[in-house]
């Protein structure tokens, strides 16, 4: 089973990320949360089951996507989660801030639950461990 998070500030958009996952054939265990110092009290509670991959948003209040994933990173036993930019920002300098703070891709919400559901099946189905090993700009931004 593929453990999930989803910390995105957006009701809708955390609907409609379930609906995607629940439609999609991997088995998975979804968490949401809607802002960035929930997920980081998440993650550093002791004995807590770590994510697989973890779907962030760079525009949150209380704590954003990029103080997120700049402590995650910088925490020893977080800095392998999969990190998947999830945002509506589609800035070269948030894309290129991501990735040079090891973000593994970066996802531009898709504006219909048709593309959004093929962009989250073709992230849950990345054979993770071959993708960072030739981790690369080109394979950043998911094209869809």
């Amino acid at each position: 089973m593929l453990k999930i998070i989803l910390t995105d500030d957006d009701e809708d958009d955390r609907l409609f990320f379930k609906e995607a996952i629940d439609d999609i054939s991997v088995e998975t265990e979804l968490k949401l949360f809607n802002h960035g110092q929930d997920l980081i009290t998440y993650l550093t509670t002791p004995n807590v089951a770590l994510p697989d991959l973890l779907f962030l948003d760079l525009n949150m209040p209380i704590k954003n996507g990029m103080e997120c994933l700049k402590e995650i990173k910088a925490n020893k036993d977080l800095q392998h989660i999969i990190i998947a930019i999830y945002s509506t920002s589609s800035s070269e300098q948030d894309i290129e801030d991501t990735f040079v703070n090891g973000a593994n891709i970066y996802i531009k919400k898709p504006s219909s639950f048709k593309a959004l559901k093929k962009a989250v099946e073709k992230v849950l189905k990345v054979n993770w461990q071959y993708h960072t090993s030739n981790f690369n700009r080109d394979t950043f931004l998911l094209r869809i």
